[in-house]
Parts: structure tokens; sequence; C-alpha cells
């Protein structure tokens, strides 16, 4: 009988397609939101594999999967899953590191061309048949010359880094892990303390998971450390971010604009203030959101399980259970 991996997130028919073509081990493929509660139940207490995006996992989900070997998550961020309590009942929980560098940096830069060239406001006003060509000039910039500075250097400000330098910026960065020095100049960046980073950016981009010392990392203080021509760029965690302190920065010019992927309430509040700002670029969630990236950290997970259906230790563990539970 074959092994039943329980997809927690919406699921669409293109989407279904694209699961079942990773699928070369034949899994049967379980959909959490077609489920009525009974099935809920039953799903649980018999599939041997989780894989999940932004559902919120629980413990209690975890007790009751008699059969779980493994939980998968897609990405990297894993808030949303109770790592404690799988540690606990001696369940793996994985992600796909390296997945969604691309499709994340790519948003990353596309958010700071928008700002950078008034696109929202420009695509706005000339489809109700304004015509701004001389208005903006002087309130336009170009990415060559600029300092972007970024708040972790992981895969995805590794890849960041590497596109935003393809546009002649200087780039330095902050990580609680420095790189080697040879590291660096291969790199050709430059290591700076956080707030240093703040003061000598024209553009901020976050690329570091929410954990407890992360959340509110991002508040009143560190953002009037920044230029008031700087733009501030969130495609980590919303929560990394003090919404409230950053709509207040743009409110009152202590920085220039913002794009915003990443929310602390998703999907976000329609009465959020920082959705009245033209400065403000914002998405629902959509850095990992391209048909590419999607392929990419799919594959990483099937092979995961079947890694684990063929006796092998799951990859890429983020709490400690090197070993699928039997």
């Amino acid at each position: 009988m074959a092994s039943k991996v329980l997809y927690f997130d919406s699921v669409y028919p293109e989407f279904k397609e694209m699961l079942q073509m990773q699928n070369s081990q034949d899994f049967e493929l379980l959909y959490w939101t077609e489920m009525n509660e009974l099935e809920k139940a039953d799903a649980l207490a018999e599939s041997e594999y989780f894989l999940v995006a932004t559902t919120k996992i629980t413990g209690d989900m975890m007790k009751k999967a008699a059969h779980l070997r493994m939980v998968q998550k897609t990405g990297i961020g894993y808030d949303n899953i109770d790592i404690k309590a799988a540690a606990e009942l001696n369940i793996p929980v994985c992600n796909t590191p390296g997945g969604n560098s691309t499709g994340v940096a790519e948003l990353t830069i596309a958010f700071i061309l928008n700002l950078y060239r008034k696109l929202n406001v420009l695509d706005r006003a000339t489809k109700n048949g304004e015509w701004h060509m001389w208005d903006y000039r002087l309130q336009s910039f170009e990415l060559k010359g600029k300092t972007h500075g970024l708040i972790g250097f992981g895969n995805i400000g590794k890849a960041t880094a590497r596109l935003s330098q393809a546009f002649g910026t200087k780039v330095i960065y902050y990580d609680k892990l420095r790189l080697k020095e040879k590291d660096e100049k291969a790199l050709n960046v430059t290591y700076m303390e956080m707030d240093d980073v703040l003061k000598n950016s024209d553009i901020v981009s976050i690329h570091i998971p929410l954990l407890p010392e992360t959340e509110g990392l991002i508040g009143e203080r560190e953002l009037a450390l920044m230029k008031s021509n700087a733009i501030l760029i969130n495609v980590s965690r919303g929560k990394i971010v003090n919404e409230e302190a950053l709509a207040k920065a743009l409110e009152n010019k202590t920085i220039s604009g913002a794009g915003i992927d990443t929310w602390a309430n998703e999907p976000v509040n329609k009465d959020n203030p920082l959705l009245k700002f033209d400065n403000v670029i914002a998405t629902p969630h959509v850095g990992a959101g391209t048909k590419d990236t999607l392929a990419n950290i799919l594959d990483m997970c099937f092979r995961n399980f079947s890694a684990v259906e063929n006796g092998q230790d799951p990859k890429y563990v983020v709490n400690g259970i090197t070993k699928a539970r039997k």
C-alpha cells in the first residue's frame, strides 16, 4: 500500500498536476483543504508524511498522526510548525534551503526597481489618462552606485547580493554568522554591524528567519538610523518589522519607501495603515510564488520523502531529529 502525503495548503488543478509530476514514487496525495472534519481526522491518523507551506501545524495535530514519519516544510521559514512538539514526538521537521532563493531575490530587486522608478504610481496615472513624463524624474533613481545593505546573508541574501551587484550596487551585510574574509572578498561584500548597515545603506532588505530574538528587530530606533532617502524591503517574515513603527516612519518621511511581501498578520487586514501609502509596494507573500520555484521546492520535498521510504535519513532537518520516525 502506498504511503500517504497530506498536503495542508490551498490547491488548484494546475498545482495538483505539478504535485503529481514530482510524485515519482507514487505516494497517495491527500488534500487537507478539500476535506470535511471527519475526513481530516482520518487523514491525520493515516498519513506518513505532512507537506505544508503556511498552515499552522500544532503538537496536537502531530499527536493524532500515529503513522507520521516526518513533516516537510516548503520553503525556509518554519515558524508555523511547532518544532518543539515535533522533537518531543521524535518527528523530524525539514525545510528546503536554497529552493526559493532565486524567486525571493528577484522579487527583492523588483521591489527596488518599482520604488526607484515609481512604476506603481506612473502605471495607475497613465491608465487614468494622466501624462507625467517629467513630474517624477527628480524623484526617480538608478541602482548603479547605491549601497545595498542586507540583514541576513544566507542563500537568499547571497542570491540577492549577486543580482543587486549586477546593477552596479555596493553590497554590505549583517549576519550573526559572519563569513570568512576570503569568502567576503570572493563575493565582493563588506560586513558591518546591523546599526552600521542601517546607517550606510540606500536600500535595506531583510533576509532572516523569524525567531524569538528577531521578532520586532526593526522598530522605531532602527528605522530612525536609516537615511531619509532609503527604502526598506521585507521579504522575510512580517513580524520582524514593527509595522506601526514603519507606518510612522513613512508618515514622517523618516525613510523614503518600503516594499512589503510578508506581514505580521496574513492575510493582511485591508485597514492596515501601510496600505495607504503610494511609496509602499504591497504583495501577498509571493516571494517564492513562481512556477520555477514551486517545481524546485516540490522536487526537494519528494526527494526527501523518497529517501525516507528507501531507509535513508531525511535532509535539511531543523529540529534536531535526524531519523524518520518508524
